[in-house]
């Protein structure tokens, strides 16, 4: 019996000290564990454009390796529209463009993906419809 009582104090402490740990982690180590985002891009997702795009652009909430990136646009049957690679913006390491061709109206998905600084991978994609100019 006196063994239980002694077991009881330890295990609240040891709850106590693992709650806090969670918080303290939660609280500072938010940015710590964060990866790349995508903040913004042009063409924007699921945007309706009139003119074809010249570029995609990709910014992202910290810097990424450049080097890295890859970003593709596919059209509606899910064919690759693209065959370069991305640039990386030199003043600018949250940034990457892609040179697009001349593409026709149509449905479109970008698909993205990209090395955080912090050692990460990030992938996803959007999409945006290009319509005819005469509508």
């Amino acid at each position: 019996m006196k063994q239980n009582s002694q077991l009881v104090p330890s295990f609240k402490w040891l709850i106590a000290i693992a709650t806090l740990a969670f918080f303290a982690l939660s609280i500072y180590g938010g940015s710590a564990f964060a990866h790349a985002k995508l903040v913004k891009s042009d063409p924007p997702n699921r945007a309706t454009l009139s003119i074809a795009p010249k570029q995609i652009q990709l910014w992202f909430n910290e810097e990424i390796e450049g080097s890295f990136a890859s970003i593709s646009l596919h059209d509606a049957d899910g064919k690759s529209v693209t065959d370069t690679s991305p640039e990386t913006v030199p003043d600018d390491l949250k940034t990457v463009v892609l040179p697009l061709p001349e593409i026709a109206p149509g449905r479109y998905t970008v698909n993205f993906r990209i090395l955080s600084t912090d050692g990460h991978v990030v992938e996803s994609d959007y999409s945006f419809t290009l319509k005819n100019a005469e509508q």
